[in-house]
């Protein structure tokens, strides 16, 4: 099979989509906050309130499988624009906190329905030396999305006010729907074949699959903490050296675009020579630029440090989704992904909440030097649990 062939073939049905979702979730990434304290929340009841989202992804994980593995990837799709809808008309009208944080729960449920039908079904439609390529160019263009959406967003509410941002992802949600409704499922032929086969309970597949998963999941939870923590550390340490917040977002933002300019060259690293040339450089990048923000005090190295996270960021793009693509049964494999992608937004939603607790006990500095520690922890776990490169 030719690359670019088969990339351009299933481009309309999976990333098209996966760009107008990711437009979405960008346009109301830095609102949910603001609607928050708008409501009469404080800072950090806000802050609880926008880590909902993350919360909402765990607890959806598990359920996402079983139910992708019954309904099929698009009407799993098609069910998450559903209840992401539902959640977002709830954010405009809840006239309280504690509903707008039940809406933005229910987003993150959404969101881990539709991204693990995404996964599950490149798994399999791509052939395994295009996988890493093909997943990497899912995150990819998820993030380009969410580069997208608060530019979006900011234009929408200079019209309608901060409900401006959810009406953004409304519009981009029903885009979603509608292209997932206007084009073939080329998934359907392989459920088709499996039509009248009872699949495994996600139970059943947890417990065949626990070496693995108590293994590589506990280095992919490391990976998605010290990923997560990136987001927190970046702002936080600007403002302790006394960045102002134009040029914060300057600078958050160009750590981001360096980012985004890498998911391919990981992904083609990847199918070539292995998964732990990208997850192993990635992890060490992402600890030593962690080490080194501390030792920051001025705009330029500050500056250096943050493009170099983006860098470790990006080269790890695509490589949570391609290692349990490589690990997963042929026979449960939504089951198993639920539960490998439990092990990863559990990092992402430990790693803040970690940095906040050794800041409180200590201070911001040695914060973060944990989540480099866990960088460099996380770079050993995948040098000792990755498997060999699958073409081996």
């Amino acid at each position: 099979m030719d690359e670019p062939v088969s990339l351009w073939r299933i481009a309309p049905s999976v990333y098209l989509p996966a760009l107008l979702y990711g437009i979405g979730q960008g346009a109301i990434a830095p609102v949910v906050a603001i609607s928050a304290r708008q409501l009469g929340a404080s800072v950090a009841v806000a802050s609880l309130v926008v880590a909902a989202a993350g919360l909402g992804q765990v607890i959806g994980d598990i359920p996402a499988g079983a139910l992708t593995s019954r309904l099929g990837e698009r009407r799993a799709m098609l069910l998450a624009v559903g209840l992401v809808s539902g959640a977002l008309v709830a954010c405009l009208v809840v006239p309280t906190v504690w509903g707008l944080a039940l809406a933005i729960i229910a987003t993150g449920l959404a969101g881990s329905v539709w991204g693990l039908a995404r996964q599950a079904y490149l798994s399999d439609a791509v052939p395994i030396q295009l996988r890493a390529r093909a997943l990497s160019t899912l995150g990819g263009v998820a993030r380009i999305g969410t580069f997208i959406g608060p530019f979006l967003g900011a234009g929408a509410m200079r019209f309608l006010g901060t409900d401006g941002a959810y009406w953004v992802h409304l519009a981009a949600a029903a885009l979603a729907a509608m292209v997932l409704l206007g084009l073939r499922d080329v998934g359907s032929v392989r459920r088709t074949s499996q039509a009248g086969v009872v699949g495994p309970s996600t139970r059943d597949v947890v417990r065949d699959h626990l070496p693995v998963l108590r293994t590589l999941g506990l280095g992919v939870l490391l990976v998605g903490a010290v990923r997560a923590s990136r987001q927190a550390v970046i702002p936080l340490w600007a403002l302790h050296i006394g960045l102002d917040p134009e040029t914060t977002s300057l600078i958050f933002g160009l750590s981001g675009a360096v980012d985004m300019l890498l998911f391919y060259p990981a992904g083609s690293v990847m199918d070539r020579l292995g998964r732990k040339w990208v997850a192993v450089p990635s992890m060490t990048v992402l600890g030593l630029a962690h080490l080194l923000l501390p030792l920051t005090h001025s705009i330029g190295p500050f500056t250096a440090v943050a493009l170099l996270m983006g860098i470790g960021n990006g080269l790890g793009a695509g490589v949570i989704m391609t290692l349990g693509a490589d690990a997963s049964p042929p026979v449960g494999k939504a089951q198993f992904l639920g539960a490998f992608r439990l092990c990863a937004d559990t990092g992402i939603a430990a790693g803040p909440f970690l940095i906040a607790a050794v800041t409180a006990a200590t201070a911001l500095g040695p914060a973060v030097m944990v989540m480099g520690l866990a960088g460099c922890g996380a770079a050993a776990a995948m040098s000792r649990w990755i498997p060999p490169h699958p073409r081996q």
